[in-house]
């Protein structure tokens, strides 16, 4: 029988040396890596013995063995797939050895250049194992061969391959696990399950350990939708992505096509506790034939579904060296894009047949979705539009963009008007007009929503017109809107007399028959609106925060005006201004600047 020792080439510790530090980032993948290769052997075998049973030879219960003798600092991967015959093993367990730096390197190139799984190649996965040991012994026997063979290394410049007498067909990995605790818990009973349910628990095939199959071998992602229950997904749910809350709703995806993946996606009813914090790790976890590949695959979603938790399994993606780099290529954007396609259109169904669900949805997490539109200055306005809801006092409930068109008839213009509560909305002067108008405003609640329609612009071809913009009109009286240009005129030096007093608090002010039937109101001018103004004053904390151009509008028709312009020349104009200005603050929600004057001003005038 033939027995060789051999030298590895030059410069092939290094290679070794990169691969264990560089190119894993944790030392528990060898085991993923070890029974990945097995689950391999065993489907070449099935597949081969489809045109040629005799490869079987009696033995089709395909498993892989997991054993450890502690006494000796051991463990053992063992399977009964294909096997390799002496000439595989030198070839396939040895090109790294046989290849040499510079071949290897140019090899490595070559494949990330064509795109292909090069695990196979080079043998990457098996040497995972040095990770963890000083010595890796190979037993193997191929069904095409009457012997086996043994390769043995320690990684440090050679290594020993012989003919052997094997009974059985398969392959046999023995690990004599470095010195030391870090390596020693691989020999325990507990860490070897979980590491198994953590990265192989739904390989094909079963994995026995002390007699005893510890993994589940068939993912609910991949059983019939027909046998699956809400309870099989909830537990699933809850024991894979460790919430105490069954999910709110779960999409279960299989496509097929030019690329073929399983995935199935849960909507929480929470959003993560840690989510808005820089501890949150977004993303979905990746299965590749079964196979964990990784915890959060940032790629796979887009960031304003963060708050999802999920997998994907695909058969066909391409790995890079190892299943811990995912390469960033046409597959993975791919299924990425048809994933928020199928989300998108998951959540549009749930809004259409489910309302009370879709608020309950909405509530929890639709600042998520109005940060998306948001982002990138609207680029993402047209997927997510539809998603939108906000409360309308149309009938005080929630309402979508396209229902509120659908109901505005020859209108041009959808109304919003921010507000701290639908009830402080309810109190304003203006909507008090509006409602007599038949005219429907949607009601904002959220201090991001206005800047989420400044971001889209317009729906459908109608714009969004706040009912605090200074250009916003009640009514198109063009001859009251005359009349109101009379008083003004006639009252020019009043109002210039005003607008000095309060020149370091407001830009204009100015006479308006649109503010309905309040005595003041403070109005906004240009693209930064007094909401958006008190939201980014709390954000930035300090009075660095950009501020809206705010013009004082007063009631003509009110009997504070009249007051007013009686007042013109005396003591008390500017107390009457500041009353106006200061009860225009308040129902936009600001607080007085100076309460101490301002009550003062006023027992000076009720007095």
């Amino acid at each position: 029988m033939r027995k060789e020792e051999k030298i590895f080439k030059a410069e092939t510790k290094e290679l070794l040396n990169l691969m264990i530090h560089s190119i894993y980032t944790n030392k528990e993948i060898f085991l993923r890596e070890l029974i990945s290769n097995a689950n391999d052997a065993i489907d070449k075998l099935k597949f081969q013995s489809l045109t040629n049973n005799e490869l079987l030879k009696g033995d089709d219960k395909f498993k892989i063995e997991i054993s450890v003798d502690k006494d000796n600092g051991t463990l053992t991967i063992k399977d009964n797939g294909i096997g390799m015959t002496y000439d595989e093993v030198d070839e396939n367990i040895g090109t790294i050895a046989k290849s040499g730096s510079k071949v290897f390197k140019e090899q490595l190139e070559a494949a990330k250049k064509a795109d292909i799984d090069i695990i196979g190649q080079f043998g990457v996965g098996f040497y995972s194992a040095f990770i963890v040991a000083d010595k890796v012994t190979l037993e193997t026997r191929s069904p095409y061969s009457e012997n086996g063979v043994r390769w043995v290394s320690s990684g440090d410049g050679n290594y020993e391959i012989e003919e052997i007498s094997k009974e059985n067909r398969g392959t046999e990995i023995t690990l004599h696990l470095k010195d030391g605790e870090e390596y020693s818990e691989f020999l325990e009973e507990w860490k070897i399950k979980e590491l198994v349910k953590k990265y192989s628990n739904y390989i094909r095939y079963e994995i026995y350990f002390k007699d005893e199959v510890i993994n589940s071998t068939k993912p609910i992602w991949k059983r019939d939708k027909k046998e699956l229950k809400d309870e099989d997904y909830n537990e699933f749910y809850k024991a894979t992505f460790h919430d105490w809350n069954d999910p709110l709703f779960h999409i279960n995806l299989k496509v097929q096509g030019n690329i073929e993946y399983n995935a199935l996606l849960f909507i929480p009813k929470k959003l993560p506790f840690d989510y808005y914090t820089k501890n949150f790790k977004r993303g979905l976890q990746l299965y590749t034939k079964n196979v964990f590949i990784m915890e959060k695959c940032e790629d796979l979603i887009p960031e304003y579904f963060n708050f999802i938790s999920g997998l994907v399994d695909c058969d066909s993606l391409s790995l890079n060296i190892s299943r811990e780099i995912l390469q960033q290529n046409s597959e993975l954007q791919a299924i990425s894009k048809n994933l928020e396609k199928k989300i998108i259109s998951e959540l549009e169904k749930v809004l259409k047949n489910d309302r009370e669900k879709y608020i309950e949805f909405w509530k929890e997490f639709g600042r998520c979705i109005k940060g998306g539109v948001q982002d990138m200055f609207g680029m993402n306005k047209e997927k997510l539009q539809d998603l939108l809801i906000f409360v309308s006092s149309h009938d005080d409930k929630y309402t979508t963009l396209k229902e509120y068109v659908d109901r505005m008839g020859e209108t041009k213009e959808i109304l919003y008007v921010p507000a701290e509560s639908i009830d402080a909305v309810k109190a304003l002067p203006k909507m008090e007009k509006l409602k007599e108008q038949g005219r429907e405003v949607l009601i904002l609640t959220d201090k991001i929503d206005e800047f989420t329609l400044m971001a889209m612009r317009d729906y459908s071809g109608k714009e969004f017109k706040s009912i605090n913009s200074s250009d916003f009109k009640l009514s198109d009286d063009k001859e009251k809107e005359e009349e109101v240009k009379k008083i003004a005129d006639e009252n020019k030096t009043l109002i210039e007399k005003a607008k000095e007093f309060l020149k370091d608090k407001v830009n204009e002010v100015e006479l308006s028959n649109n503010i309905g039937n309040s005595a003041s109101s403070l109005l906004a001018k240009g693209g930064l609106s007094l909401e958006m103004e008190k939201t980014l004053s709390e954000m930035t904390n300090n009075n660095d925060a950009p501020k809206a151009e705010k013009i004082l509008a007063i009631n003509p028709e009110h009997v504070l005006f009249d007051k007013l312009k009686a007042a013109e020349g005396t003591d008390n104009f500017n107390k009457l201004v500041d009353i106006l200005y200061n009860q225009a603050l308040l129902l936009e929600g600001f607080s007085i600047e100076n309460p101490v004057e301002f009550i003062k001003n006023l027992n000076d005038l009720l007095a």
